[in-house]
């Protein structure tokens, strides 16, 4: 039940995070490659980039991708929410004097994160590449021209198998260890510490709001360069052979060269305030606030 719960709390809030998400993902791509002050800058920011598509793409671009993006936070968030509720639900996340271990949580988090975010990795590239599709004028990274998930998955496994739809995966991988570890770890010891000052009451869905909100800052300011780097990598051009074009194998290079990746000192973090606001309402709290149940 908590893996059900998890993942269909998870798709309520992606339908109305799915527009912050196709910005964040277009002004991560933006200038990719391309030195500062080379290449047009289509979007300057977060609320520049929304009039900007929906002028130009329409108002149901801010939807593109909604339908990958719903399956990849029911099976990422189902699998990861639910698995830390249980480990929660069994203790394994309290010292044996019953205090709450943050090492422990971040663990547990981490380990959560991997299960539901390799599973899922097929999904999240497709859903990038749709997010990415836009038109020719405002058109940032490569485009891939999918007509929708289905016809994606089926033309990359046709073309490369099962590993052209798992291509990225392992380079994504350092974003979810540090974002789900983050996460998690920051929600839990927020919310006993919130407990401990009695500030709401124990059952209250504002001790859950709370400190949803600050596990949310808490993940993006950790994962935001490995987030960029993670878009990048599932969004690359392939050869016939599946293969990346562009020689960056792994988030850690991309993160570490960001020159490289168009810009200079502040690449890394592009796209940050839309995901800030998207991922305040992925918190394992929120789950339970959408559903109107206590936490």
């Amino acid at each position: 039940m908590d893996f059900l719960m998890s993942g269909l709390a998870a798709c309520g809030a992606c339908v109305f995070t799915n527009p912050l998400e196709v910005v964040k993902t277009r002004m991560q791509l933006q200038g990719e490659l391309q030195a500062p002050g080379t290449y047009q800058r289509h979007y300057r920011n977060v609320f520049h980039a929304f009039i900007t598509i929906g002028r130009v793409d329409g108002l149901a671009a801010l939807q593109k991708g909604l339908a990958p993006a719903l399956l990849y936070q029911f099976l990422m968030n189902g699998i990861r929410l639910g698995t830390y509720g249980l480990a929660e639900a069994g203790g394994y996340l309290h010292t044996a004097e019953g205090t709450h271990s943050p090492a422990r949580s971040a663990a547990a988090g981490a380990m959560a994160g991997i299960m539901g975010a390799y599973l899922g990795s097929p999904i999240y590239m497709v859903k990038t590449h749709l997010q990415a599709q836009a038109a020719s004028e405002i058109a940032v990274g490569h485009q891939y021209k999918h007509q929708g998930m289905f016809q994606a998955l089926t033309e990359i496994g046709q073309k490369h198998g099962l590993v052209g739809l798992w291509r990225g995966a392992l380079g994504g991988l350092p974003r979810v260890i540090v974002g789900s570890s983050t996460q998690l770890c920051t929600f839990s010891s927020t919310k006993d510490l919130l407990s401990q000052w009695e500030i709401f009451p124990p059952e209250s869905w504002k001790l859950a709001l709370v400190a949803a909100m600050v596990s949310g800052i808490a993940v993006v300011l950790a994962m935001a360069p490995f987030d960029v780097a993670c878009t990048r990598l599932y969004n690359q051009p392939t050869d016939a052979q599946g293969k990346n074009r562009v020689p960056k194998f792994s988030a850690t290079s991309c993160s570490a060269s960001a020159p490289s990746l168009g810009t200079k000192d502040v690449g890394i973090m592009k796209g940050q305030t839309g995901h800030q606001l998207f991922k305040v309402t992925q918190a394992p709290g929120w789950s339970p606030i959408l559903l109107g149940t206590q936490s």
